[in-house]
């Protein structure tokens, strides 16, 4: 079970966070060293809060204090900047440089999440999701419509649009489901990862796994105690998005059969949005799931039907 990396993402925050101010302090020890004037400057410098208290506190000629105040401070760090570009140092080589200026490492300008960790979240998820690096390479923009031609052309495009609509405009409080059937190399993979990379980066939960993986997860939570419910719960029932790919490849038997039911039906009465990747045709679909399955799929997705010949074989033809 992939469990979130947010916690790490937020120590590795305060580690470079850390470094940096370690490095900064590095730097100020060694330019006290070398000029000591600066090490007076630095401890005027820092009493200015308390300076700034004392001035509020006072109650009288507040405004000419901290005016006098701002243009000692301006003095001084004129006079730090002096001495250490005349001693051959940048002026601001004594000031922390963190890896990103809007936040300084904190993750958060004020109470808003920072962009630079909202980048960090993204990448997380999309390998959280279980797309991995094919999230480097499927979007909707890499999608190839030359590999199709006449009908199957105009259906692709059909399931492209709704697809792609569907992704940029998700939103988990109107769940929508869809069952994408045809053979392998239709672009099946390839669209809804590119649905699910959309999603993610647009905030949004998204797990991505075969049924294989699905299953295997759910025996572990049954049988071998190494998954708690508490995780099966998180990830497959209350994501904003979960994809199943190639559903129908798995052993079936009644353990697998009855845990594809109840997460069908769980999520739709949840109201949790849905994707299904399938090879298999509706009367294969009927002949290896029980109807209580197949009605709650037809009944509650839509299915989008990929057609034409193997994309990858096509590939392999082009550069023989």
């Amino acid at each position: 079970m992939r469990h979130s990396k947010t916690a790490e993402i937020m120590e590795k925050y305060a580690a470079k966070r850390r470094l940096a101010e370690l490095e900064g302090e590095r730097r100020e020890i060694e330019v006290h060293s070398k000029i000591p004037e600066t090490l007076e400057i630095d401890r005027e410098l820092r009493g200015t809060a308390l300076r700034i208290l004392k001035i509020s506190a006072s109650g009288v000629g507040i405004d000419e204090k901290m005016n006098d105040l701002r243009d000692r401070i301006a003095t001084l760090q004129k006079r730090k900047a002096d001495l250490l570009t005349a001693a051959g140092f940048p002026a601001d080589y004594t000031e922390t440089k963190y890896e990103c200026p809007k936040c300084f490492d904190t993750g958060f300008v004020g109470i808003d999440v920072c962009e630079c960790l909202k980048r960090e979240l993204a990448f997380a998820a999309l390998e959280e999701s279980g797309i991995g690096t094919l999230a480097e390479t499927e979007s909707f923009e890499t999608f190839d419509f030359s590999y199709y031609s006449d009908d199957d052309l105009t259906i692709m495009r059909r399931n492209f649009n709704i697809l792609r609509d569907f992704a940029e405009s998700f939103d988990p409080k109107k769940p929508q489901n869809f069952l994408l059937m045809g053979a392998t190399g239709l672009g099946k993979t390839h669209l809804s990862t590119a649905v699910a990379k959309t999603v993610i980066e647009r905030g949004f939960k998204v797990v991505y796994d075969t049924i294989d993986g699905i299953l295997s997860d759910f025996d572990a939570e049954r049988f071998k105690g190494t998954v708690d419910e508490a995780e099966i719960d998180k990830r497959f029932y209350e994501s904003d998005l979960l994809i199943i790919d190639d559903l129908g490849c798995e052993v079936s038997n009644r353990f697998s059969v009855s845990c594809v039911y109840n997460l069908i039906n769980t999520r739709i009465n949840r109201n949790k949005s849905t994707i299904i990747n399938t090879n298999l045709s509706y009367d294969e679909l009927r002949d290896c799931y029980a109807d209580r399955i197949t009605s709650r799929i037809f009944g509650e997705f839509q299915p989008l039907l990929f057609t034409g010949r193997d994309v990858r074989r096509q590939k392999i033809e082009k550069y023989k």
